[in-house]
């Protein structure tokens, strides 16, 4: 939706998602989220699952993201490096600075300006999978685990205050986008004026699931 508005409002914007956004990423992206009918003994390790991550997470730097940043377009993607801290850090237990330091080593640096963090209950979010969104994530994991996600995910947050905007994903999604639309306004004045008067004349998209291209399309980090 938020890419949709940015279209409408004619600013360059690319967007994509974590893992994948590439031919090479999304290829990777099939090993990583399949076997959602296997034991959790029959997993990846945690370790392989952070360089996977990370693997995909380079070639979208490479080929997607600073391409489309040296354009001058704004980049949304869904999920970026705070999602392997979160899941093989706090989750699976990996020593975040190892962590840290194979982001670094993966995206040359890159962070993102802004990130939203859409928070609610474990036992909702787990609840709102349906059919090929189930993942073994999802399957293979018990509850602590997906516990000590979240709560990997608000101290990310608490931790970086300046980046991490948290919303309550139990708002109603037209709640949501307009707080998205109001933040991005206010931290980036340049895209103020145009971005409102879309959202104003009630162009946007209404929800609905994002499908993202292989190919460099429109993303903002």
């Amino acid at each position: 939706m938020l890419h949709a508005v940015l279209v409408r409002a004619g600013i360059r914007a690319t967007l994509t998602r974590e893992p994948g956004g590439t031919a090479t990423g999304e290829r990777i992206r099939d090993v990583l989220l399949a076997g959602a009918g296997t034991s959790a003994g029959a997993q990846p390790n945690p370790r392989t699952d952070a360089l996977l991550f990370n693997a995909a997470r380079a070639q979208l730097v490479e080929e997607v993201v600073r391409p489309a940043l040296d354009r001058g377009d704004v980049v949304v993607s869904g999920r970026f490096a705070d999602s392997t801290i979160a899941y093989q850090g706090h989750g699976a237990g990996i020593p975040i600075d190892d962590l840290r330091s194979l982001e670094r080593f993966s995206t040359g640096g890159l962070e993102p300006d802004l990130t939203f963090l859409l928070d609610l209950p474990v036992e909702v979010g787990l609840a709102r999978k349906a059919g090929a969104e189930v993942t073994r994530f999802e399957v293979a994991y018990d509850r602590a685990f997906h516990d000590r996600v979240r709560a990997g995910f608000l101290a990310i947050a608490a931790a970086a205050t300046a980046r991490v905007v948290v919303l309550d994903a139990m708002e109603p999604a037209e709640r949501i986008f307009g707080r998205v639309v109001s933040i991005v306004a206010e931290r980036f004045p340049e895209l103020s004026g145009r971005v409102l008067s879309v959202v104003d004349r009630g162009a946007a998209e209404p929800p609905g699931p994002v499908v993202a291209s292989s190919r460099p399309s429109r993303p903002s980090t």
